[in-house]
């Protein structure tokens, strides 16, 4: 896939363009850009667990201890972590057990549907008992926006709950980006986000970076079309060429 010259913005639309030619599953906090994904038939789109879990962790972070007492008295915060943690344990089975992907899906279908169901229900009940502008408020407001897109990952096994991995991946570079500051042109920007993708897609398919990157350069100038360039992806690569050019 060649990817597009796109203005530097954030904007909807950006998005929209960089994924002109993608169908699959796209995972994202709730930032409004994101919505024009819903526009596009070949994309569905997923919210992500992790966020709404920090919106009510951030409520109990704010709540005061009570003086002279030191047991906290359980509060709808407390109540709605308990739900997203029930969740989280069944994903936890489902790791644990190493699961394939339909007996994860028929996993979440048995126990994580009631749950969610239940807790849907709650969240309904709780919200017009609660202050819109008020941390809970916030809370409650933000996972039922987007309760339609944080439901989708029970439809398949192959599905997280959150994107976690995601953000764990791309972490190293957000913290350094302050030291390195600026690219220099928006071409070096290009380039060092293609070489961040292609780093860390070999580490998720449990390749070596610097020996995939030295099978890649040595194989690259004999490329002659897409589909060559398609199967020196890390994802595509014959994990035996990138062994083999091993210092």
């Amino acid at each position: 896939m060649a990817f597009p010259r796109l203005v530097q913005s954030r904007s909807g639309k950006v998005a929209l363009a960089f994924l002109d030619e993608y169908e699959g599953y796209i995972q994202s906090d709730d930032y409004d850009g994101y919505d024009y994904l819903a526009k596009k038939q070949s994309i569905t789109h997923l919210a992500c667990w992790a966020h709404a879990r920090r919106k009510f962790a951030e409520v109990i972070k704010a709540r005061k201890k009570p003086r002279g007492n030191p047991t906290q008295v359980k509060t709808l915060a407390d109540d709605a972590l308990d739900y997203i943690g029930k969740l989280y344990q069944i994903e936890k089975q489902a790791r644990e057990q190493k699961m394939a992907p339909e007996q994860t899906y028929a996993l979440r279908q048995e126990k994580s549907e009631p749950i969610l169901d239940a807790f849907g229900e709650w969240l309904e009940k709780t919200q017009p008992l609660t202050p819109p502008q008020g941390f809970l408020g916030i809370a409650i407001n933000y996972a039922l926006r987007n309760w339609g897109k944080l439901t989708v990952y029970i439809e398949d096994g192959h599905l997280s709950p959150d994107n976690n991995t995601a953000e764990n991946a791309i972490r190293p570079f957000v913290l350094g980006r302050k030291k390195w500051l600026f690219a220099g042109a928006p071409n070096g920007a290009d380039a060092g986000a293609a070489f961040f993708s292609l780093i860390e897609t070999a580490k998720a398919n449990r390749l070596e970076p610097y020996s995939y990157l030295r099978c890649l350069f040595e194989r690259l100038p004999l490329v002659k079309d897409q589909n060559e360039y398609r199967n020196l992806l890390p994802q595509y690569i014959d994990p035996a060429l990138v062994n083999s050019a091993r210092p």
